[in-house]
């Protein structure tokens, strides 16, 4: 890789990211809905330890996803809008590269505040310290997959009215990782190890970082024709 196109996927990085925070509302949207939303269950169920720990890693795990579903539409909406997308499609530089760049952006600031919370919302379930440690692993290794996925969701996506499709979309592609984040931390909690849940979402993680740039680059060429 050289030094102008590192340069380039660090500017574009460094954009990203300065346009988040300007719309901290919009940044932090996924966030504010797992905190709410994981706070509310153990309020509504009632402070059983045993049930509040064996429906957490689900609880948590489908509150992430959901909270992740808000933010689908930020990474192309705005470029698309406003004309910057067709600037990326005419760069020199490969697009499935600008397009991970864009993806992994958006992850570090609507995903990665998510992570760091999840430890808080684990101890309202009474999570055991392992537990709570392999959530965090278990979301770190996922979140990016969803990223990805909606990512190119977002991208087949792009220019049609509602947004009501996209969600539709992608879910059916979240279920194994919704499967295996929280099927890691309910294995921790059974006493058992989490090694084998936690190899699939790397591997689904790897297929993701594969696939889905270059599917979204090719949807987004398509979309712009």
């Amino acid at each position: 890789m050289t030094t102008p196109m590192l340069a380039t996927l660090w500017q574009l990085a460094r954009r990203e990211l300065r346009l988040a925070w300007r719309r901290p509302a919009e940044t932090l949207g996924a966030t504010l809905f797992f905190v709410v939303a994981g706070s509310l269950f153990p309020l509504a169920i009632g402070p059983d330890p045993a049930l509040l720990a064996a429906i957490g890693p689900g609880v948590l795990w489908v509150c992430a996803l959901l909270g992740i579903l808000l933010t689908l539409q930020r990474p192309f909406a705005q470029d698309y809008d406003n004309g910057a997308l067709e600037q990326l499609l005419v760069s020199p530089h490969p697009l499935p590269l600008l397009v991970a760049t864009k993806l992994a952006a958006h992850w570090f600031s609507s995903c990665l505040p998510l992570i760091l919370a999840s430890p808080v919302l684990a101890l309202q379930f009474g999570l055991t310290p392992g537990a709570i440690g392999v959530l965090a692993l278990s979301l770190l290794l996922g979140t990016p997959t969803l990223a990805l996925i909606g990512g190119l969701g977002a991208a087949l996506t792009l220019g049609l009215r509602g947004g009501a499709l996209l969600p539709l979309l992608v879910l059916p592609l979240y279920v194994p990782v919704l499967i295996f984040g929280s099927g890691a931390v309910a294995a921790v909690h059974a006493g058992l190890g989490a090694g084998p849940q936690l190899s699939l979402l790397g591997a689904g993680l790897c297929l993701a970082l594969l696939l889905c740039p270059w599917s979204a680059s090719a949807a987004l060429r398509v979309a712009l024709d």
